[in-house]
């Protein structure tokens, strides 16, 4: 790994020499735009809208619109003269219990490596923060833009997650949930039975990503000069269940029949409550089906006894 920042965590008076290292990295398969009959590369060129000529990039500003046509150029001293203090420095500003910190404020992670004359007050805040199980709030300068983060301990390293600024997060805003919906208790019981029945501790490694070894056979083929044949997947068949409460029941059954489990005893749904109907449009087709297959042999019968009168 090729380490993307150097600076210090600054602890209280203790400063902690580190190096920054990207703990993430995407997987997927990047494609080039190219040209389908000879595969050339197709490229694209910087052309100003205004006078149409080709522009080099040490003559490419930054521009804040501001609306109207307006536009407010910023140049590379412009940007130099912000006061970003922290640029080498990633300051602890306090230590917050782990589970206040919202997953939906984390960004991106990077791994902390001390160095050589930091090793120790590494450890030192590195087996503190495990012993009080809490996470540090901090603020640090990565690529020209301040952001906050938290510092906490993985696999006995110290690891950074940028995060979010409070104001870029979307609050949710929808009319639906604003209506009085409540399940029943027999409802929830069954819901919770089929969390029971699929809980399990998490592996990461067991879950891998199908699309993507798809579209790596598909490529390998291509190189090999192969056809893939891809095999048929077996369609499910639709669920039977016209009611909330059937379809939980199904798949309590479903998942405890895929963990080798023995079915539970069938629990009694409270008596008198009407079923959550969920399949509505399923029972109005099937309804007309049945009426087609009983008037057919209906004026058959009556054709026969009249022929048998007339022998007779």
């Amino acid at each position: 790994m090729r380490a993307i920042w150097k600076g210090a965590v600054s602890f209280g008076l203790v400063s902690i020499a580190v190096r920054l290292y990207s703990a993430t990295e995407e997987k997927d398969i990047r494609f080039h735009q190219v040209h389908r009959e000879d595969g050339g590369r197709i490229k694209y060129k910087r052309v100003c809208s205004v006078d149409g000529e080709e522009v080099a990039y040490d003559d490419i500003a930054k521009g804040y619109d501001l609306g109207g046509g307006e536009m407010v150029i910023l140049t590379d001293d412009d940007f130099s003269d912000l006061p970003l203090t922290t640029s080498r420095a990633i300051e602890v500003l306090e230590f917050v219990p782990t589970e206040q910190v919202d997953p939906i404020l984390y960004n991106k992670a990077y791994y902390l490596e001390p160095e050589q004359t930091a090793a120790k007050p590494y450890a030192l805040l590195r087996d503190a923060l495990t012993n009080v199980e809490r996470v540090a709030i901090v603020k640090v300068a990565l690529r020209q833009r301040e952001q906050l983060a938290t510092l906490r301990v993985r696999d006995n390293v110290l690891v950074l997650n940028t995060m979010l600024w409070p104001d870029e997060i979307r609050a949710a805003k929808f009319d639906i949930l604003d209506e009085d919906v409540t399940a029943r208790p027999a409802e929830l019981a069954m819901a919770g039975s089929l969390i029971e029945s699929m809980a399990a501790d998490f592996d990461p490694s067991a879950y891998t990503d199908n699309y993507r070894e798809a579209l790596q056979e598909v490529i390998d083929a291509k190189v090999a000069g192969r056809e893939v044949v891809q095999p048929e997947e077996a369609e499910e068949a639709p669920a039977a269940a016209v009611d909330l409460m059937a379809a939980l029941r199904a798949s309590v059954e479903r998942a405890r029949a895929a963990r080798g489990e023995e079915p539970a005893a069938e629990t009694a749904e409270e008596e008198g409550e009407k079923p959550t109907p969920i399949k509505k449009a399923a029972a109005k087709k099937a309804t007309p089906a049945k009426k087609t297959t009983k008037a057919a042999p209906a004026k058959k019968a009556p054709a026969k006894k009249t022929a048998a009168k007339k022998s007779a």
